[in-house]
């Protein structure tokens, strides 16, 4: 009896080939020892890995691919690794945020060029997770995600300190007298004392939360630390899953559907995520055609409460969540509100995947009953300042200062800010409000993470910790305080922001989401007149970036990048 022909993989239009084409194809391949059997129709996994010591958080990468190389010789399947752009936020100038877009051609044109059924993304850093995810979307092949994991908890002193919230609050704290400059370099090596990405509920933890909440990875992806073991256990069973995948020809479409970005956003909320996966998950749903505005993040999340106690917000570190039960503790608690239908790259559905989820450590993961912090989901601002959206994260702010009214203090540009914060003679009190202009997509450019404007040492002197601040800029996720963010339309494409000058008064109102300018229509219409363009960038990718970068509420994407081409095969180049 004929056995049953196995199903033609797309890697079979290179390695199944007769005559010169496969020659070519295969030929180059085995001069890596590869046996010739190995071209046979098995599911051929492409290893996407954004390894790289300029990114720190990703340093362990190299070592994970391999464990992922193994589970896929292990369910016979066919790895290869490839590198793609890595992001690092901690070394990369301007920003990060600026290479997203351009990271994230590198992975769709990689994966779509070549012989490659089946993807697993390696990314850390918080960047390399949306930018991989937004390419991988735009082929639309079955794709699965593995974060590097967070690095083990700093400590200082006896003391927990967490990345990006712990240099934030020293340095504040050098910069009004409290410590000093030989004790804070003492601290950097106690903050990051392994590899792996920010400890905190950083963007990149959140991402790699998101990751898990979207059904893109095995459960448990997002909170092992990187350099525990069951992280390597969690690669080599990510590595036979995706061959599984191939053959049920499981897509990343299949997975990101609309229930799946609800789950996501409702999941950031009772997590306490970063305000930076507003964006990428806007980016995201672009790529892959799902419909997603700033209006569900507030309806479908804003009144979700935060179960995590975590820096930012909080006392612990991804470490302790881990060990608590991590993300399936906390999709567990909201799960009345998740759709649990939804399917995960695992083959099951996120219901299934979290139905019996332990909590190990009430402390870190609280009950729906009783929240670490009620309705803490990011919230999104209108009104005259913002026409088309702002975002806060209630979280991370003070509560006095959710509704205030004050007077603002108008820093132009970032060198502007950086030139007039420490001197002593800014007329700023507590109860002003603190502007940064041109620091969106188009006006820094690449939209850095500068909104969390340093507060002048005259204040820090005095015990002031917070003031409102609002800009068209992001802040990381580590950040804290009651700070505006991602006004759109930016100052840099003539937005409302652009208007404010000093001595205007703004009106804040989380509650009632509501961001006001206090200056009447003709005024405003005077001011608009007399606005001019800032220049933009000459040439090279700043210059394509500037042209074409969307605006801050439709995830700062491309318009040549919103939705994709799928996995069709080029024209044969021999």
């Amino acid at each position: 009896m004929d056995s049953p022909k196995k199903p033609r993989r797309r890697s079979q239009e290179w390695f199944g080939r007769d005559g010169k084409q496969g020659f070519y194809y295969r030929s180059w391949l085995k001069e890596l020892g590869t046996p010739h059997d190995m071209f046979d129709g098995r599911p051929v996994i492409g290893i996407c890995n954004t390894w790289s010591e300029l990114t720190p958080c990703n340093s362990s990468l190299r070592e994970l691919a391999e464990h992922v190389k193994r589970g896929v010789y292990e369910a016979g399947g066919f790895p290869l690794e490839f590198p793609v752009m890595s992001l690092g936020e901690t070394q990369m100038r301007p920003t990060a945020m600026l290479f997203r877009n351009l990271a994230s051609m590198d992975v769709e044109e990689s994966i779509r060029a070549n012989p490659i059924d089946g993807v697993v993304l390696l990314m850390g850093c918080d960047k390399t997770t949306p930018s991989l995810l937004m390419g991988a979307a735009s082929v639309d092949l079955p794709t699965l995600g593995l974060s590097a994991g967070p690095s083990l908890s700093g400590n200082w002193r006896g003391q927990p300190v967490g990345s990006g919230t712990g240099v934030i609050q020293m340095s504040e704290m050098v910069r009004a007298g409290g410590l000093k400059q030989e004790e804070f370099v003492e601290a950097e090596a106690c903050m990051q004392r392994s590899k792996g990405s920010c400890m905190t509920m950083g963007t990149a933890s959140t991402m790699a939360s998101m990751v898990e909440a979207l059904g893109l990875s095995l459960p448990e992806n997002a909170a092992i630390p990187a350099v525990d073991s069951r992280r390597f256990r969690l690669a080599q069973l990510s590595g036979r899953r995706i061959v599984q995948m191939v053959h049920e020809d499981l897509r990343m479409s299949r997975i990101l559907t609309r229930a799946a970005f609800e789950n996501a956003i409702m999941a950031n909320a009772a997590i306490g995520g970063s305000t930076n996966a507003v964006i990428h998950l806007q980016a995201l749903a672009g790529r892959i055609g799902v419909q997603l505005s700033l209006d569900d993040w507030d309806r479908i999340g804003s009144r979700l409460p935060c179960l995590v106690d975590l820096k930012p917000s909080g006392r612990y570190l991804m470490e302790d969540f881990y060990y608590a039960g991590g993300l399936p503790a906390v999709l567990r608690e909201i799960a009345p509100h998740l759709h649990l239908d939804a399917m995960t790259a695992g083959g099951r559905t996120l219901g299934e995947d979290i139905a019996n989820a332990p909590c190990w450590n009430r402390e870190v993961i609280r009950t729906a009953e009783e929240p670490f912090k009620p309705e803490a989901g990011i919230a999104v601002l209108r009104g005259n300042l913002a026409p088309d959206g702002a975002v806060i994260k209630p979280s991370a702010a003070s509560p006095n200062l959710l509704r205030h009214r004050g007077r603002a203090v108008v820093f132009e540009d970032i060198e502007d800010m950086k030139a007039r914060i420490d001197d002593e003679a800014l007329d700023i009190d507590e109860t002003c409000v603190m502007v940064l202009k041109n620091c969106g997509p188009r006006g820094y450019p690449g939209m850095a993470e500068v909104g969390n404007m340093p507060l002048p040492p005259k204040l820090l002197r005095r015990g002031i910790t917070d003031v409102v601040r609002i800009s068209d800029a992001r802040m990381s996720g580590t950040a804290y305080g009651t700070v505006v963010l991602h006004v759109s339309p930016e100052a840099a494409a003539g937005g409302p922001l652009a208007l404010v000058r000093d001595g205007d008064f703004i009106e804040l109102d989380v509650p009632g989401r509501r961001l006001h300018l206090d200056v009447d229509e003709a005024e405003l219409a005077r001011r608009r007149a007399e606005w001019r363009e800032p220049p933009r960038p000459t040439r090279g990718w700043a210059k394509l970036y500037v042209d074409h970068v969307q605006q801050a509420h439709l995830g700062a994407d491309l318009d040549i990048l919103v939705g994709g081409s799928g996995d069709t095969v080029g024209r044969d180049s021999h």
